[in-house]
């Protein structure tokens, strides 16, 4: 069955670095496009980042641009999301999306990981 598996979260202090992993299983990895979201208590789940199946031009969300770093391994059918210079508005519950690029409107999430960042 379809998995995506996150880990790597926690707590951490400002200024303080997270690398999050997404281990997916169950379809076929290269043909997704692959996302991080988050979201805080009370608050929209937003997206933070995005790369394409060859991996190449990631894009960012304002807030995050220049301190995250979104990553994948086609071999290991891992995407990653590399987290710098982390603020206390950085906290929030962070889930991985897989999105089809060739089975229209085919989805998937993952569970979420927590990440707190607070001193």
């Amino acid at each position: 069955q379809v998995q995506l598996v996150e880990s790597g979260g926690g707590l951490v202090q400002p200024g303080g670095s997270l690398r999050l992993s997404c281990a997916a299983s169950g379809f076929t990895f290269s043909n997704y496009v692959m996302s991080w979201y988050r979201q805080a208590p009370g608050k929209e789940r937003d997206l933070v980042a995005t790369i394409t199946r060859a991996g190449i031009t990631p894009n960012y969300a304002d807030s995050v641009k220049g301190r995250f770093t979104i990553s994948r391994d086609n071999a290991k059918n891992t995407v990653y999301l590399q987290m710098n210079s982390l603020k206390p508005e950085d906290t929030a519950v962070y889930y991985c999306k897989a999105v089809s690029f060739v089975a229209y409107g085919l989805s998937y999430w993952g569970q979420g990981t927590q990440v707190s960042v607070s001193s």
